[in-house]
Parts: structure tokens; sequence; C-alpha cells
């Protein structure tokens, strides 16, 4: 039967990507523009939506898990699941007793249309093929729940087909938002008194590629850089194969691109990147970063790398770790490889035993660890502009913000009226592995 009392009270929890975030806030500005109170996930609500993602296999589980404490927070609310997971797996979702709709991406969209014919003790599948060329489609979006950043997302899916990959089974192929499309979300995002927002898309790099006419992502920059829509504007993870000269020479030039950049490496040996499909080698990958140290001293770059691909042996991790030492990277995000189904590396021979990807990993999240703490220690005593967050860190009792580089910083003096202000810090010194900033002007 229909849910009787009026779906007044809805809860949003998101995992992955800053694609992710960036549609869960589209969905529930829908929700609050159609009357619905948003509320923490924490509480009681008479909906649950759980944007999903399937990256690996962890993030299937901790899905699941999040799906699972929604149903026990309350049993009579409506269970939505959508988000990639929901996508290339609907029938594992459809086994948990209690969810209502599963909507693909194809649906995501219409979800806030269609909470209102939804049955408590029904269930809807709505995941249909992704993999046909389509339209970008997005939700706007014109403030973020508990940040002080803006996302933007830009382009959508994903022709890459790397051998580990599931994501362009589930997001489907490359398609951009208009660059007057892009301005209008900046145009409005600004007006809402953002001051920074992050350009976020699957395969970023091929921004521009699939419209008519054709443009790119530098050409995007450009034009954002002329009209400048609000203050700072921050790149999310873009393809060593596709930082051009053009991209670099801007980056260098601009006061409003943030000097900061993410830039998958996977792996630091040529065997194993082409196992993974990679198109550059080691030593293309060293050259750019050296390239762009050069050019961009401040830069802050941070790597994405896979322990423990299959076929990944002692002396080819150590050539990974070996280029991760030599490179000028400012922090790691290091995954254990996880095979996804229906991938080719999921059947590939030599799979790494689990303990031992485990094992390689830890070594370099370590060795990620001192990067960081060595990038960071280059600014002591140096004034950078940081953008005021509204959290206050648990464990200092200090409001933090981001440097440009990216640098969180730990603020001494700062007061709330300064919260999403860009403002002069003089970095002083370290507590741990927290940087201590004093604000030197409002």
């Amino acid at each position: 039967m229909k849910s009787e009392r009026p779906l007044s009270r809805v809860a949003i929890a998101t995992l992955g990507c800053k694609v992710n975030q960036y549609e869960s806030a589209g969905i529930g500005e829908a929700l609050a523009r159609s009357g619905h109170a948003l509320v923490p996930f924490s509480e009681t609500a008479d909906c649950y939506i759980i944007n999903t993602c399937t990256v690996t296999a962890r993030t299937n589980y901790q899905s699941r898990q999040i799906i699972r404490q929604a149903i026990r927070k309350n049993p009579e609310a409506l269970i939505v699941v959508t988000g990639c997971y929901a996508q290339t797996a609907p029938d594992e979702i459809a086994e948990i007793p209690g969810v209502s709709l599963i909507a693909g991406h194809g649906e995501k969209d219409r979800i806030p249309d269609l909470l209102g014919s939804l049955e408590k003790n029904g269930r809807e599948i709505r995941v249909g093929d992704i993999s046909p060329v389509r339209p970008f489609a997005s939700l706007p979006v014109s403030r973020f729940q508990d940040h002080t950043r803006a996302f933007l997302k830009i382009q959508d899916g994903c022709n890459a087909w790397c051998r580990y990959c599931i994501i362009p089974s589930a997001r489907g192929r490359s398609r951009s938002l208009s660059q007057d499309g892009v301005l209008e979300q900046l145009n409005l995002l600004g007006r809402a008194g953002y001051r920074e927002a992050v350009l976020t898309g699957i395969h970023l790099g091929a921004y521009g590629q699939d419209l008519s006419p054709e443009t790119s992502l530098v050409d995007l920059l450009k034009r954002i850089e002329r009209e400048r829509p609000l203050e700072r504007l921050r790149l999310s993870s873009i393809e060593p194969t596709e930082i051009s000269d053009d991209l670099i020479s801007l980056l260098r030039k601009s006061s409003l691109i943030c000097p900061h950049l993410h830039i998958p490496l996977q792996s630091g040996d040529d065997a194993i990147l082409s196992g993974m499909g990679r198109q550059y080698s080691a030593a293309f990958y060293k050259a750019l970063l050296v390239d762009l140290e050069g050019a961009i001293p401040d830069l802050a770059i941070g790597i994405d790398v896979i322990a423990g691909f299959p076929g990944e042996d002692r002396a080819s991790f150590e050539n990974t770790r070996e280029l991760i030492e030599s490179l000028p990277v400012a922090y790691l995000h290091v995954f254990p490889y996880s095979p996804r189904p229906g991938t080719p590396a999921a059947d590939m021979p030599d799979q790494v035993p689990p303990d031992e990807k485990k094992r390689r990993a830890e070594i370099l999240r370590d060795l990620g660890a001192r990067k960081r703490e060595t990038f960071a220690r280059r600014f002591q005593g140096r004034t950078l502009q940081v953008l005021v967050e509204e959290r206050i860190d648990r464990i200092s009792g200090l409001r933090k913000g981001f440097s440009g580089n990216y640098l969180p910083v730990h603020l001494i003096n700062s007061r709330a009226s300064q919260v999403n202000s860009l403002i002069t810090v003089r970095l002083e010194g370290f507590e741990g592995t927290r940087i201590l900033g004093r604000v030197l002007s409002p």
C-alpha cells in the first residue's frame, strides 16, 4: 500500500566521487523546492536516498551497509538506491528486503518526481542500458550542504575502458555540458555566495570532444578566466595524457585556477601500465611532472595508485615505489586492486593475494604520508590565501581552511565571521601532522 503521510523529511547519503556529491546535491535541491525537508542521514526520515559507488568491492559493501542502516532507522521509510552500484548490480540490491526503488543513472534526475508514486511495500527497478549515446543531463545546483566549496559536474561518462575499471559500464559514453551551460551554472554558484568551485567529471580531460562544434577543457577554462563568475576555480582528476602545453601555460599564468592537479598514475611499471590499458609510460609520467614542477613551482600534485594489479610482482611494485619516491607529489590516493565483475582484469592470471595487496598498499600509504609532510613543510613561514571552512576540527578544536594548492590549514586565530572568506594566512608550524596558520588579514 502507498505511504499515507507526505514525504516531508528526506535524508541523502552519498558514497564515492565528487560527481556523486554534485548529483546528490541536485536531487536534494529539487526535493527542497518541492517542499520536502532535507535532514541529516543520522536522523529519522520518511525517505532515505542512498547514492552508491561501485569503484571497488569495498564500496559495494559500504553501500549495502548504509542501505540496511537506513532500513533499521525507520522500517516504514521509503528506501531509494541510485548511483553506480545501482546501475551495475540492481539484482544484488533487490535482494535486500525493504528497498523501494532502484534507479539507474538514466533515472537518477527523475527521483524527485518518482517519490510520490512509490509504494512502501512494493519495489521498482528502473535501470536501463546506459551505453547508447545520450545527452548530458544534470539537475541544477546552487547550494551544497556542509560545503564551503561548490562542485560542478561538466562531464559524465568515459570512453577509455581501462581494463580494471567498471565505471564506463556504470556511466556510459563521455558527454559534456555546453560552455554556456557551464558559465550559467558557475554564475548561479557565484550569486549564491560561493568563492570556489571544483570542476568535476568522470573523464574531465575529455570535456567538449562530444559537443558540436567540438571544444576542449582548455577552451572552456580560457572563457571562464575571461568572464570570472567567481574567485577561485579548481580542477578535479585529469589524465596525464590530457595535460597539454596550453593547459600548463594557462595554469602558470592564471590567478583564478588553483595550483592543484590530481593526475592518476596507477602504476610506475611499464608492463603493468600496458596490462591496465593505460596509454603512457612511467618515463612519460615522470617527465610530465618534472615539467609541471618547473613551470608552476607551488603546484600541488596528487596521484592515484593501485597496489597489487594482476601480474604485479615484487620487482614491478618496487618500480612503482621508486618512481613515486622520485616524483614531486603532494599526496597519494592508494587503492588495493579490487577485481570488478565483467572487466578484463578480473579474469587475468597471476592475481596478487589479498594480504600482499594490503601490505603493498600500506607501504605506499606510508610513502604518501611522508610526501604530504615534505610538501607542506616547504611553505612554513610563507603566506597563502586560504578559504575558511565552517567545520571545526574535532581534535585541534580549530577552524580549517584550504589554500589554493590544497594545504589543509588549521587556523589559530580565525573567527566565525570569516567562514567562506578568502583570507591571508601565514603558515607558522606543525602540531603533529596538522598545519597551523595565523590569520593576517580578514
